[in-house]
């Protein structure tokens, strides 16, 4: 994969310059930002979803709408439709999140896999679903970088963890049994990647990644579609220590994690969701001490609180992320559930002016 060429040279070229010069900012929360609309089941659908399944792939779907409802299901919370269905929304919140200070927003695209929208019916939209995503986060970089062309935004195209795991049964009774495998995950991920670099994407992450073997799947497949393609963009990757254990849900700590990993030589590896960034702080110090690559971190605005919400306002957040930063372990930095403009406003400011984690030098070397 990597003696392949880069899609995007001279891109590729302005992020590591971006890259070596700040620590740059990722965006915050997308579901946050959505839930504020309070959409309902017709606010999900659209005009194209009124009536139900999509109609140019009804005629597809008449046998299973007649035993499983197919994509006549409840769209409702399929937050990746409204790329579709409702792309303003999608670009204002992007925009926003530019407009707040970040260098890279992240496409709608967390659940945009045939394994995830197959819980709507809706597995056959995937490369659509990606393709616009990354389109609607294009439209809005090219946007703002024209009104500061010395700044370059960059798109991240996102590969979510799939409504699946290939380690664990979920069946307590069946520990043996497992509901994905490995060929799957690998042939949606490089399904969704091809979808994602059609539509601009800058470079792919695979993140909220809570089982490694997944995610090995996903890089099989990113890998698959690069050969497909004749050439490859940077690879971001992003795990998820599930609560104050310190581990993935697949058992890993945060040093085993980056040695499952560290044979995709991605341009950065670090942390995102379940964790506030106090309790993150620790895996973050490991990770910065372990990878030869660059680190990041998007915690969530703290643990949710009772009612599932968060409590950790944008200066709260900020304090601790500084702190990341002027401790050298950051190289990129946001948020994630809970974090909103204002969030990523006071992080980006938090973060001003202080000095990237420095690389390795054989790293250095290559950049």
């Amino acid at each position: 994969m990597n003696t392949l060429p880069w899609l995007h040279p001279d891109r590729v070229a302005r992020l590591e310059q971006a890259l070596s010069q700040h620590i740059l900012v990722l965006d915050g929360a997308m579901g946050t930002m959505l839930q504020a609309h309070a959409l309902d089941e017709h606010g999900y659908r659209g005009e194209r979803f009124a009536a139900g399944c999509d109609a140019g792939h009804r005629h597809e779907h008449q046998g299973e709408h007649a035993h499983a409802g197919g994509c006549a299901r409840d769209l409702r919370g399929n937050n990746d439709l409204l790329s579709l269905t409702q792309p303003h929304l999608i670009r204002d919140v992007h925009s926003a999140y530019l407009r707040a200070g970040a260098d890279m927003v992240e496409t709608n695209t967390f659940n945009s896999t045939s394994i995830s929208q197959a819980d709507y019916g809706l597995q056959h939209l995937v490369r659509e679903l990606n393709r616009e995503g990354a389109k609607l986060a294009r439209a809005a970089c090219d946007e703002v970088q024209r009104e500061s062309p010395d700044r370059p935004r960059f798109v991240i195209g996102v590969l979510g963890p799939t409504s699946r795991t290939a380690s664990l049964s979920p069946d307590v009774n069946n520990p043996g049994f497992r509901n994905v495998d490995f060929d799957e995950l690998e042939a949606a991920y490089a399904d969704a990647a091809h979808g994602l670099i059609e539509g601009g994407a800058d470079m792919l992450m695979v993140e909220t990644i809570f089982d490694t073997l997944n995610a090995k799947a996903a890089l099989f497949g990113i890998a698959r579609a690069f050969d497909e393609i004749g050439g490859r963009l940077p690879i971001m990757i992003s795990g998820t220590i599930t609560d104050r254990s310190g581990r993935t849900l697949s058992g890993q700590t945060a040093e085993a994690f980056w040695y499952s990993v560290a044979h995709a030589h991605p341009l950065s590896v670090g942390l995102n969701c379940a964790l506030g960034a106090k309790d993150m702080r620790e895996h973050i110090e490991t990770l910065a001490r372990v990878a030869d690559c660059r680190v990041s971190a998007h915690p969530n605005a703290g643990l949710p609180n009772a009612f599932g919400g968060y409590d950790e306002t944008p200066r709260e957040m900020a304090a601790m992320l500084g702190e990341f930063a002027r401790s050298g372990f950051l190289n990129l930095v946001g948020g994630c559930c809970g974090t909103t403009p204002a969030h990523i406003a006071a992080i980006a400011e938090a973060v001003r002016g202080v000095t990237p984690r420095k690389l390795p030098k054989s790293l250095e070397a290559a950049a």
